[in-house]
């Protein structure tokens, strides 16, 4: 099967997108309170971890406790791109040391880094399955040859019980409509797994369209089940699916934050009406998370309710790439 030419990214490039995407020069703003990092872990309890933006730990991984989300927050030694934690296990988006290249570095409950997988791309997305099990990742690459020089995303995952990876769901088979499909400018982007350990939902697009797509690791498969869904979170009762949602299908015009009923195929539109270009995080059964940058440096997590009723809150500040361990 033709696939893309790849070229190779040049590391001025990334470092440059890595400074103004993610956040590594700032201006100090204000002192935000930081708790003793003693035995941080990712065991279950009512914390959210998460990137903390703030000046005086800037990138650093870090929890708070979810009834003070404003208070003092545990930081650890880890700086992270992306981060996000189920199960026990963590997922941390970073550079490869002092390397212009980027890895995906998984932890233990205990936040030691006990898997690094070098990522072909800067860093973007991630996920890990309920039961810790399963970790995805998305990244940007350059070069493919149908997109004129402009940025392509990949998207990857592996079963850390098996060692199974897929390196690039490109590789697996498509059905768009109910129909076999092959395409050069396949890209997919935003994995949530299923509690089952073996399905999944991603983004998909082609000629111009984004799809929901379900998955079957174990088939190698997916199929499109449903237009303009971007960036996919499945709830915690595996029903509904929170997302971002190009408006009038054209992301030049922004995103809004929509939940899809996957049985009736219900969109309900949340009372969070700025533009959010983020994965969102169910962090609680019936709440969302999601980040809003100010500026390019700095970034807060607010929280909507997933019904559509209610009025989006500030949840903490200086922060992105929300995960509740609860």
């Amino acid at each position: 099967m033709t696939r893309r030419i790849v070229l190779a990214l040049a590391g001025a490039v990334v470092l440059a997108m890595v400074a103004v995407g993610y956040g590594v020069f700032t201006t100090a703003r204000e002192h935000t309170p930081v708790a003793a990092a003693n035995a941080l872990s990712l065991a279950p309890g009512p914390r959210i971890m998460f990137r903390s933006t703030a000046p005086d730990s800037k990138g650093h991984l870090a929890l708070v406790a979810a009834d003070e989300p404003g208070g003092p927050r545990s930081v650890s030694a880890l700086t992270c791109l992306r981060v996000y934690a189920a199960g026990g296990t963590g997922t941390c988006l970073r550079q490869d040391g002092a390397l212009t290249t980027f890895q995906i570095a998984v932890l233990d409950k205990n936040l030691n880094v006990v898997k690094a997988i070098p990522l072909v791309g800067v860093p973007n997305r991630t996920r890990v399955s309920s039961d810790g099990r399963l970790v995805a990742w998305t990244v940007f690459v350059a070069g493919d040859s149908y997109n004129h020089g402009r940025f392509s995303t990949r998207a990857g995952l592996i079963d850390l019980k098996t060692e199974d990876m897929v390196d690039s769901l490109e590789f697996l088979s498509v059905t768009l409509d109910g129909h076999p499909y092959t395409a050069p400018d396949l890209n997919f982007w935003g994995i949530t797994f299923t509690a089952d350990d073996n399905r999944f939902y991603a983004t998909m697009s082609t000629a111009g369209r984004r799809y929901l797509v379900e998955g079957d690791i174990a088939a190698k498969a997916v199929h499109t089940i449903a237009k303009n869904v971007e960036c996919p979170s499945l709830s915690p009762d595996g029903k509904r699916i929170a997302f971002k949602s190009a408006i009038d299908g054209n992301p030049s015009k922004g995103w809004r934050l929509t939940v899809l009923d996957l049985a009736t195929g219900t969109r309900t539109p949340l009372a969070e009406t700025r533009s959010v270009d983020d994965q969102p995080a169910w962090l609680t059964p019936d709440t969302i998370g999601y980040a809003l940058p100010h500026g390019t440096a700095d970034a807060d997590i607010w929280t909507v309710p997933a019904n559509g009723t209610g009025t989006p809150r500030l949840l903490i500040p200086h922060a992105e790439s929300p995960a509740a361990l609860n």
